[in-house]
């Protein structure tokens, strides 16, 4: 699983020009599901979420976390985080899970997340044309891949 995690001071996500998930201060994640990803590859990434250290302290330097200052997340699936670019000029997403498979990681990692946090997960319509509004803090913007674990 690849995550894009953006800090941000506001974020929301509109299907249709109906507004379907919104937060404040908090993070944005973008998340991308590989064949081959496992329930484990979820737990991990949201222990890692929600514990990594990127929200100022008193002396604005990155120290606190999200459990931290309470903040809040938007989760929306975006499969062309997968994208193989080694060839030619048109991205290939052979390595993105299909259908049911990404659509249950997916919420599994919502899940997780919610289970770290006590709050919800406000997310996309998994599989929808989205359209993503976000005011980056800081900025911040972070990826991580799961299968790039040490």
């Amino acid at each position: 699983m690849r995550l894009v995690i953006q800090r941000v001071s506001e974020a929301s996500v509109k299907v249709g020009g109906e507004m379907v998930g919104e937060i404040g201060k908090g993070l944005m994640i973008l998340v991308g599901v590989e064949t081959g990803d496992a329930p484990g590859d979820a737990e991990w990434l949201a222990s890692k979420v929600v514990k990594m250290r990127i929200f100022p302290d008193e002396n604005d330097v990155m120290n606190r976390s999200l459990l931290d200052v309470g903040g809040e997340v938007l989760a929306v699936s975006q499969f062309t985080l997968t994208a193989s670019t080694a060839k030619g000029n048109r991205p290939s997403y052979i390595r993105a899970a299909k259908g049911e498979e990404a659509k249950g990681l997916y919420d599994f990692f919502c899940k997780s997340v919610e289970a770290l946090t006590g709050k919800i997960v406000e997310k996309g319509i998994f599989g929808a044309d989205m359209k993503v509004a976000l005011i980056n803090d800081g900025p911040v913007t972070i990826i991580i891949d799961s299968r790039l674990r040490e």
